[in-house]
Formats: C-alpha cells, structure tokens, sequence
C-alpha cells in the first residue's frame, strides 16, 4: 500500500478539514449554551457570577469569529498534515475553555464564582495559549491575507490579550477581572465588526 502524499493540493483537503474542525466548533458551541441553559432549569441552585458569564461570551464570540475567518483558509494552494494537526488542536482549544467554563459538575466548590477564582490559572493559561496558536494561524494564511485583513491594531490586540491573560493568572482581584473581561468582549465585538467591514 503506498504512503499518502506529505502534502496533498486544496481541493482535496479542505472540505475535509473544514467539517471536522466544524465539529469539534460544534460541540464547543453546544457546550456553552448547554451551560448557560442550567441558569434557566434550575435557577434556585445555579447562581450567575458575572465575571464568569463576561468569559462565557467571549469565547463564543471567538468561536464564530474564527469559524467565520477559516474560510480563508480555502486560499491555501497545498495542505500538509501539520497544518491540519494544527487546526485540530486549535479548535480544541475552544472546546476546552468551554468545557472549564462548565465543568460537568462543580459540587466540591459550591457556585461557580468560587469555581472560576481557584481554576482561573487554568483558564486564562489555555487562552494564552489560543492567542499564540491565532498569530500562527494568521501566518499560515500567508502575507497576502494579513496585509489584506490586518494593520498594527493586529499584534496590539494580540499582545494586550496576552498581558491581559497573564495578569489575570496572577492576581485573583475581582476589580481586575471585571474590568479585563468587559475589555476582552467589548474588544472583540469591535474587533469582528470592523474585519467583517460593518464599521
């Protein structure tokens, strides 16, 4: 049996990856607004916690905002299986903030403040993560596709995201984190609109 090709052309490949790399945004997308539908079923046990709930549309945000700007990726002249690895383990990292975000159950911390505070470590180490494998994405859609989409306001985010993240790592103050989250969202609503040229 031959070896498969180390690189295969697009046409051949892309529809492939785009529907696992769907599926595995899908359960990510599920899981958040499985999450969100627990305030409503059961109301008198699961308390909201603001800071957590800023976190929750966030990431679903990023997950339709990077859903939307993979379609670039149909650009590509060849694939190779590191760029598919790649995307796999990108689009994994949203199904994992989503599932740290509501854990199957939280029974040893009581409410899900209490929950977010002692796993933000967690958290906010997996979306600095995500923000590192986003600057390699842009890269791997090439210079062409940056310079078309993207400006100096592209690593200024990047990097204040980062900072944002590391900060949040170290000091637990809710102050912090209020002001961090309605930044990230607020960022990343204005961020999405102006790619998608509504402003």
């Amino acid at each position: 049996m031959d070896a498969a090709p180390e690189v295969l052309p697009s046409e051949m490949v892309f529809v492939h990856i785009r529907i696992i790399v769907g599926m595995v945004l899908g359960i990510s997308l599920a899981r958040l607004v499985n999450g969100v539908m627990r305030y409503v079923q059961h109301p008198g046990r699961e308390q909201m916690y603001p800071i957590h709930m800023g976190w929750v549309l966030f990431t679903f945000l990023f997950i339709v905002h990077f859903w939307w700007f993979e379609i670039a990726l149909s650009m590509l002249h060849q694939w190779s299986f590191s760029i598919y690895l790649f995307l796999i383990c990108y689009a994994g990292i949203f199904a994992m903030l989503a599932s740290l975000l509501f854990p199957d159950r939280i029974d040893e911390y009581g409410t899900f403040k209490i929950y977010f505070q002692e796993r933000r470590r967690w958290f906010f180490g997996i979306l600095l993560l995500m923000i590192v494998l986003d600057s390699v994405d842009t890269v791997i859609k090439g210079p062409e596709y940056f310079s078309k989409h993207y400006n100096w306001d592209y690593p200024l985010r990047q990097g204040v995201l980062a900072l944002g993240a590391i900060g949040a790592m170290i000091w637990k103050s809710e102050k912090y984190h209020a002001v961090f989250v309605v930044f990230a969202v607020i960022l990343q609503i204005v961020w999405s609109l102006t790619l998608f040229e509504f402003l």
